[in-house]
């Protein structure tokens, strides 16, 4: 049976459920009129490593790649995977390569990210959707403590949430080296009780490589949010994204160090792709008059990528070439609903959610071999229909003003039908499997003491597994995760010092993902643990000076000992911020990922890097009729250096070599780049 037919009576309830709040007002409920109040809190935490980081923090990144703003998260690196933008990032993060989304989960306001039985990569996650400037915080979740959070939250979740409304317009103008170029629209027509947000971004550069990238991005959002009500919040979302690049690819260290090969050459110039996105989403709440929020999410997304590769060259066609194409067309919807209620049990302060989660994925995916993005072959041709059910409840105690409890338990329900397409490729996956997990989760809260408070946390997450390796026996469906954690957060010097964080981690996994050079894509190779140390700082040091900063220590190894290729050590970010008089803005960061492995014996390791950026901004003195003008500046890689950003360890052949060799490929990480432009602001 199709998930639809699952779908239709579980949104038959909730719309029937919400229909009284949502559509009608209650004659006998008074109707006020209250005036904007803003109020500033800190936001309750079950863990030392969860945070949410505002916008004032990212808004001084570099711009060009959303990703940039994942550096703020302690331990979280993103480097381009492919030598030139557009495609989705890789990420580190907990001693994990989480590749391109596989143990991470990105939530965008509660509608995933992350892709199921992708064509290029499980979990695979492509950020370049989203305008920065229209975000308003980003929510982080390290481990998986959380009831709400499912698939692929293993290592860690993000959750960018967006704006209502700006409070000015802005018009943005930005150029800089390599012919790059960005453009931003955003305003806020209305700002009552109906509050709008357009924003639209363009975006190009040919990048530092021999060959162009030719990468361009357009980006479009529009957002509407009323009150059907003086207790109800209904707002509807709509983006469209679209992109298409040229790439220069993994090239090989032998070719670059013999001088055969510049270090932003291409071995097959002819990589790259092209993107589009469709997304929908309806957020709805209503806030009962004894303390409850009911609430209800659907979603819906159209999405389609192609995507050309070669990572072996002339390995395995010596005549052809060994280019790939992967294409991904595919279908997503969904939703959420749940119940809230707080209030006092046996004079305790308490509070209990429960809630359900549905996600259908309709794919197509497809891999075939290409030369210069010509098809010349089929490997695999499929039809996936994915789909996932998961209820969960939770509930938080507070026995006394120094003690809370919080946990929960989730359930997943996960059902894959892959049918082949394809009767002469040479893989024909296809069958039908159900499974399902049941995860708890555990915190517990003790403080604050001497302005701190102490964490000790537990909880079981998974990231699921491709549906066409699942069917056939080749992995595991459902990867279970089991995630440990202690830790501290104080603020020795008052609620607006400095704030310092230290959580002690681990994870053990079931199933661990390694890349497949060879084959663009992941297998499963067995059950791993890691285990770490994460330190923080973050706030203002002295005036007009702050700092935020963070050294993450890891230990990956799978249970035989062997190390995890590609999971990186000690990771560490900084970032000191001073606010100048008159509207002056600087901030100088660094960024650095130290040696880690790209074989499981440790033979062969990718080098450590240290990256710093420049970013200032600042506002004019000029007088205007109406608005302001600001002026911005930011250098990437301030000094020059020379460093690789995604790296890997595969056997490849060149044109001139009589077989293959086993080397080290990377993407030559940006030489310094300059960028400046202006901001209206109206």
């Amino acid at each position: 049976m199709r998930p639809l037919k699952f779908l239709l009576p579980i949104w038959l309830c909730i719309c029937l459920g919400g229909a009284s709040p949502l559509f009608a007002h209650d004659p006998e409920e008074p109707v006020l009129e209250v005036p904007e109040v803003g109020v500033t809190t800190e936001r309750p935490v079950a863990a030392s490593s969860q945070q949410f980081i505002p916008d004032k923090e990212y808004l001084l990144q570099p711009q060009g790649r959303p990703a940039q703003v994942l550096r703020l998260i302690p331990g979280f690196i993103a480097v381009e995977h492919s030598g030139g933008a557009g495609k989705a990032d890789q990420y580190f993060l907990r001693g994990f390569d989480a590749d391109h989304g596989t143990d991470v989960a990105f939530f965008s306001d509660g509608m995933p990210i992350n892709f199921r039985t992708h064509a290029h990569g499980q979990g695979y996650t492509d950020l370049n959707f989203i305008i920065p400037e229209t975000i308003e915080g980003l929510d982080v979740y390290k481990g998986a403590y959380h009831a709400e959070i499912g698939d692929f939250g293993t290592a860690g979740t993000v959750s960018f949430k967006t704006r209502q409304v700006v409070k000015e317009g802005v018009v943005q103008m930005a150029g800089g080296e390599f012919d790059t170029q960005r453009y931003l629209l955003m305003l806020s027509p209305t700002k009552g009780k109906v509050r709008t947000l357009f924003a639209a971004e363009g975006y190009y550069t040919n990048g530092p490589f021999q060959n162009d990238n030719r990468y361009f991005r357009t980006n479009v959002l529009g957002k509407v949010t009323v009150n059907p009500t003086n207790r109800s919040e209904m707002s509807l979302t709509g983006t469209y994204h679209r992109a298409n690049w040229n790439a220069s690819g993994e090239i090989p260290q032998r070719a670059v160090t013999d001088g055969s090969l510049d270090r932003f050459g291409a071995v097959d110039p002819s990589e790259g792709g092209k993107t589009t996105r469709w997304r929908g989403l309806l957020n709805y709440h209503y806030d009962t008059p004894d303390g409850g929020k009911l609430y209800a999410n659907a979603y819906a997304q159209y999405y389609k990528l192609d995507l050309y590769t070669n990572f072996t060259f002339f390995l395995n066609d010596p005549v052809n070439g060994d280019g790939i194409q992967q294409s991904d067309r595919r279908v997503m919807y969904g939703g959420d609903a749940g119940y809230r209620q707080a209030g006092q049990l046996m004079g305790m302060n308490a509070s209990a959610t429960a809630g359900v989660q549905v996600r259908v994925d309709d794919i197509h995916p497809r891999l075939g071999t290409q030369t210069k993005r010509t098809p010349i072959g089929m490997t695999t041709d499929t039809d996936v229909l994915e789909a996932s059910y998961s209820p969960f409840v939770k509930a938080e105690l507070q026995p006394t003003p120094w003690m809370r409890f919080a946990g929960g338990l989730r359930g997943d329900l996960f059902t894959f039908d892959v049918r082949n397409r394809c009767p002469t490729c040479a893989s024909q996956p296809a069958g039908r499997t159900t499974t399902m997990l049941v995860l708890p989760k555990a915190n517990l809260i003790l403080g604050p003491w001497f302005k701190t408070e102490l964490f000790a946390n537990y909880g079981e997450g998974f990231h699921s597994n491709d549906a066409r390796a699942a069917v056939v026996g080749a992995a595991s469906p459902l990867a279970r995760a089991r995630t440990y954690e202690i830790g501290a957060r104080s603020k020795p010097w008052g609620q607006d010092g400095m704030e310092l964080l230290a959580t002690l981690w681990a994870i053990d996994i079931d199933s661990e993902l390694v890349f497949v050079g060879d084959e663009g894509t992941t297998e499963a190779r067995g059950p791993t643990r890691r285990r770490g140390l994460e330190v923080a700082a973050r706030g203002p040091i002295w005036g007009p000076l702050s700092f935020n900063g963070s050294v993450t220590w890891t230990k990956a190894e799978f249970n035989n000992g062997d190390k995890i290729p590609l999971a990186p050590e000690l990771t560490a970010y900084g970032a000191a911020i001073l606010n100048w008089p008159k509207g002056l803005t600087t901030q100088l960061q660094a960024t650095y990922l130290s040696v880690r492995p790209l074989t499981e014996d440790n033979s062969i390791k990718a080098p450590s890097w240290l990256d710093f950026d420049l970013t200032m901004r600042y506002m004019l003195p000029v007088k205007l009729e109406r608005g302001r003008l600001e002026a911005f500046f930011f250098v990437q890689n301030l000094f020059d250096t020379q460093w690789e950003q995604a790296t890997f360890a595969f056997e490849s052949r060149l044109p001139s070599e009589p077989a293959g060799v086993t080397d080290i490929h990377f993407v030559p990480g940006n030489p310094r780049f300059l960028m400046g432009g202006m901001a209206w602001y109206f």
